[in-house]
């Protein structure tokens, strides 16, 4: 190994965001560190937060730190990253990359000490391709965010969202019975939103998606006459917020909302480049900032960002045939592009509807539902419970991200959709129903979590998931161990007692 590559993110006190700042270290400095690294210790221990506001204090907003376009690394905020800790963890890192000759399927994760007051996060695109822009984050090390690492093989949005892993043929035989059947259900007078939903379950085709989360999502009446004239009622309607509402971005106590959208939007989806592009940023912006004036109870919290995303897709998906995250939008009409806008902003609000504690002061929903998994957790598997227990690993520093983002973070784009055509289909899906695919997904990694035997390889582990080649099919596993769990736990209430 020539190089390496620390990458370290400090969280949010609201959302534990996704922030990233390399320590870039030579292959010169690696042997220096080598030659140290049996004196240079970091503590294991991690002081439990005896409460969530203490949680939140003891994490740091690094955009909230120097200049927004440039961190400066200079700041009292990176002095804690003296060098007694940068080589201690620099030597673990290369200590475990010593492990991983001997356990190859673990390559996909990279561990290394990291200090207790530091919450370290990635999404799980960065982690995998980590590796391809590692030249150029030695080359520069506080390159601006502008400049995006190489591209994945497999796409993140693409063709590919309707595929499985393997890359099998989007359309099979059943496949195509399946899209007949949902045309039936959508043309019909008025469609019957249970059997929509029964056949939404599964999946559903690409083609007849827009339609069907606008129909699943409250957007639209099931009755066909009066779906038109619904879009163009809500579409004027959005855009009348935006001439009533917007230039007041520019007041003085609006100025800290606008500010954190205006931040948090060129990092949603970084690899992607569909949502580079300035146009995309300036829908977004408006989406987020309208949303987040009408709904002063929570107001604009990080991560709310992250929730337009896959509406914008599907919605923009109606329009364009080819590879969607590549797509430059200033190909379209100002009509289309409008109507993209209008949708997201109003599906978006159904979402949050369902789960806005989760979003108001202190993010009580989160915390509720954190705790829920750690209860769950306790029954489903008490062996992966007890050893989280037995390292001092908190429920909160890793599931608080799943529920703040509902797994985005973790999963790709194109299984985010997948995984949202089963939550608009299921009661409560968003808000319930996501406890129990959190919890299967924690259990689906208990091989590598027991495996992992200090703090700061199991938060680096719970963080950098390896989930960067799923598609449909692991999704559709995923989903379907949450249902039986669900089946099993959701209405025995004494399963979640000690």
């Amino acid at each position: 190994m020539e190089h390496s590559t620390l990458l370290w993110t400090l969280g949010s006190p609201k959302t534990l965001s996704d922030t990233s700042a390399c320590l870039v270290l030579t292959a010169d400095a690696l042997s220096f560190i080598k030659e140290r690294s049996k004196v240079s210790t970091v503590p294991l221990k991690n002081k439990k937060a005896s409460s969530f506001h203490e949680f939140a204090r003891n994490t740091s907003d690094a955009w909230d730190i120097g200049d927004d376009e440039e961190e400066d690394f200079s700041s009292p905020a990176f002095q804690t990253l003296n060098s007694k800790v940068a080589l201690a963890t620099a030597a673990q890192v290369l200590e475990n990359h010593s492990k991983l000759r001997v356990k190859p399927e673990r390559s996909q994760s990279t561990t290394s000490d990291v200090p207790a007051s530091y919450k370290v996060i990635k999404s799980s695109s960065d982690a995998q391709l980590s590796r391809n822009s590692s030249d150029s984050c030695l080359r520069n090390p506080l390159h601006k965010q502008q400049s995006l690492p190489l591209r994945p093989v497999i796409p993140l949005v693409a063709r590919i969202s309707d595929q499985n892993a393997s890359g099998a043929p989007p359309m099979t035989v059943r496949e195509k019975t399946r899209l007949e059947k949902f045309r039936q259900l959508l043309s019909s007078h008025n469609t019957d939103l249970d059997e929509l939903r029964k056949c939404s379950w599964p999946g559903v085709p690409r083609e007849v998606r827009p339609v069907t989360w606008r129909l699943l999502s409250g957007y639209l009446p099931a009755n066909t006459e009066r779906r038109k004239l619904t879009l163009q009622r809500k579409r004027e309607e959005y855009f009348g917020f935006i001439e009533q509402y917007y230039d007041s971005r520019n007041e003085e106590h609006h100025q800290d909302t606008y500010r954190q959208i205006h931040i948090d939007i060129p990092r949603t989806n970084p690899l992607i480049p569909l949502f580079q592009q300035p146009l995309v940023q300036e829908i977004f912006e408006r989406i987020l900032f309208i949303w987040a004036i009408r709904h002063p109870a929570s107001g604009y919290v990080q991560g709310i960002n992250d929730l337009v995303t896959p509406f914008f897709v599907v919605f923009l998906s109606e329009y364009v045939e080819e590879d969607v995250e590549n797509f430059d939008v200033t190909n379209l009409s100002q009509d289309m592009l409008r109507s993209i806008e209008a949708d997201s902003f109003w599906c978006m609000s159904k979402l949050l509807d369902g789960i806005q504690d989760n979003y108001t002061f202190a993010q009580p929903g989160i915390q509720k539902k954190v705790k829920a998994l750690e209860e769950l957790v306790s029954r489903i598997d008490e062996q992966v419970h007890n050893h989280f227990r037995r390292y001092e690993v908190e429920y909160l520093q890793f599931a608080f991200r799943w529920m703040n983002n509902l797994l985005m973070r973790e999963l790709p784009l194109r299984c985010t959709i997948r995984l949202w055509d089963t939550y608009q289909s299921e009661p409560e899906g968003f808000s319930h129903f996501h406890l129990y695919v959190c919890a299967a997904f924690l259990i689906k990694w208990r091989k590598e979590i027991l495996d992992e035997e200090d703090f700061q390889g199991l938060l680096m582990l719970l963080q950098n998931l390896p989930t960067i080649h799923w598609g449909n099919e692991e999704i559709g596993l995923l989903l379907a161990e949450a249902y039986r769990l669900k089946y099993m736990f959701a209405d025995a209430p004494n399963h979640y007692r000690r």
